[in-house]
């Protein structure tokens, strides 16, 4: 594992190679932004986050969250940290149906800190390093992938992937995304 990125296979399951994803910025999207969350304790779903998690999986997504936490560059917690909250938010998605199959961090910041996180990285969104590096890593076809994030980096970040991005501003995420969602064709193996 590089120290820019932390990958987590949520379920285990190998890589499905050609696949169709829903990119999810973390906090904003999936959960509501406390400033730099990174306890368990201090996870709120938004509404509708994990319905909306679990109608892309029904889709035939793959479900991915490409996250800036520039909390670690700034050093207000450790990566370590970052790994129990996701974890946390997983498991919190999956009581209610869902499951994200992938994370995807980045802790870096240009003003940080801490030094061994300062620095514009290729993986800090606006930059579409995380997306690329996932759709490498998972083989996804980006073609039919997209990305929902809370900010203009986020959507900077898909359009530079070239996927598309939509901006999320509150609400129920479920009745925000289902207007992007259609059943993935998947083409059979010969």
């Amino acid at each position: 594992m590089e120290a820019s990125i932390n990958h987590r296979d949520a379920d285990g399951q190998q890589n499905q190679r050609g696949r169709a994803a829903v990119f999810f910025d973390r906090d904003g999207v999936l959960n509501v932004d406390t400033g730099y969350p990174s306890v368990p304790a201090e996870l709120v779903l938004i509404p509708g986050a994990a319905q909306a998690v679990a109608h892309a999986k029904a889709c035939g997504y793959v479900t991915v969250v490409v996250t800036n936490q520039s909390g670690v560059a700034r050093g207000l917690f450790d990566e370590a940290a970052v790994d129990r909250f996701n974890g946390h938010l997983a498991a919190q998605i999956a009581k209610s149906g869902g499951s994200l199959d992938h994370f995807y961090v980045c802790p870096y910041h240009p003003d940080a800190q801490v030094a061994a996180f300062r620095g514009d990285h290729p993986d800090r969104k606006p930059n579409p390093g995380m997306i690329q590096r996932a759709a490498h890593d998972l083989g996804l076809d980006l073609s039919r992938s997209f990305l929902v994030g809370d900010k203009s980096t986020d959507v900077e970040a898909a359009r530079a992937a070239g996927i598309p991005g939509y901006l999320f501003s509150g609400g129920d995420l479920m009745s925000f995304l289902s207007p992007y969602l259609r059943p993935v064709v998947t083409e059979a193996k010969s």
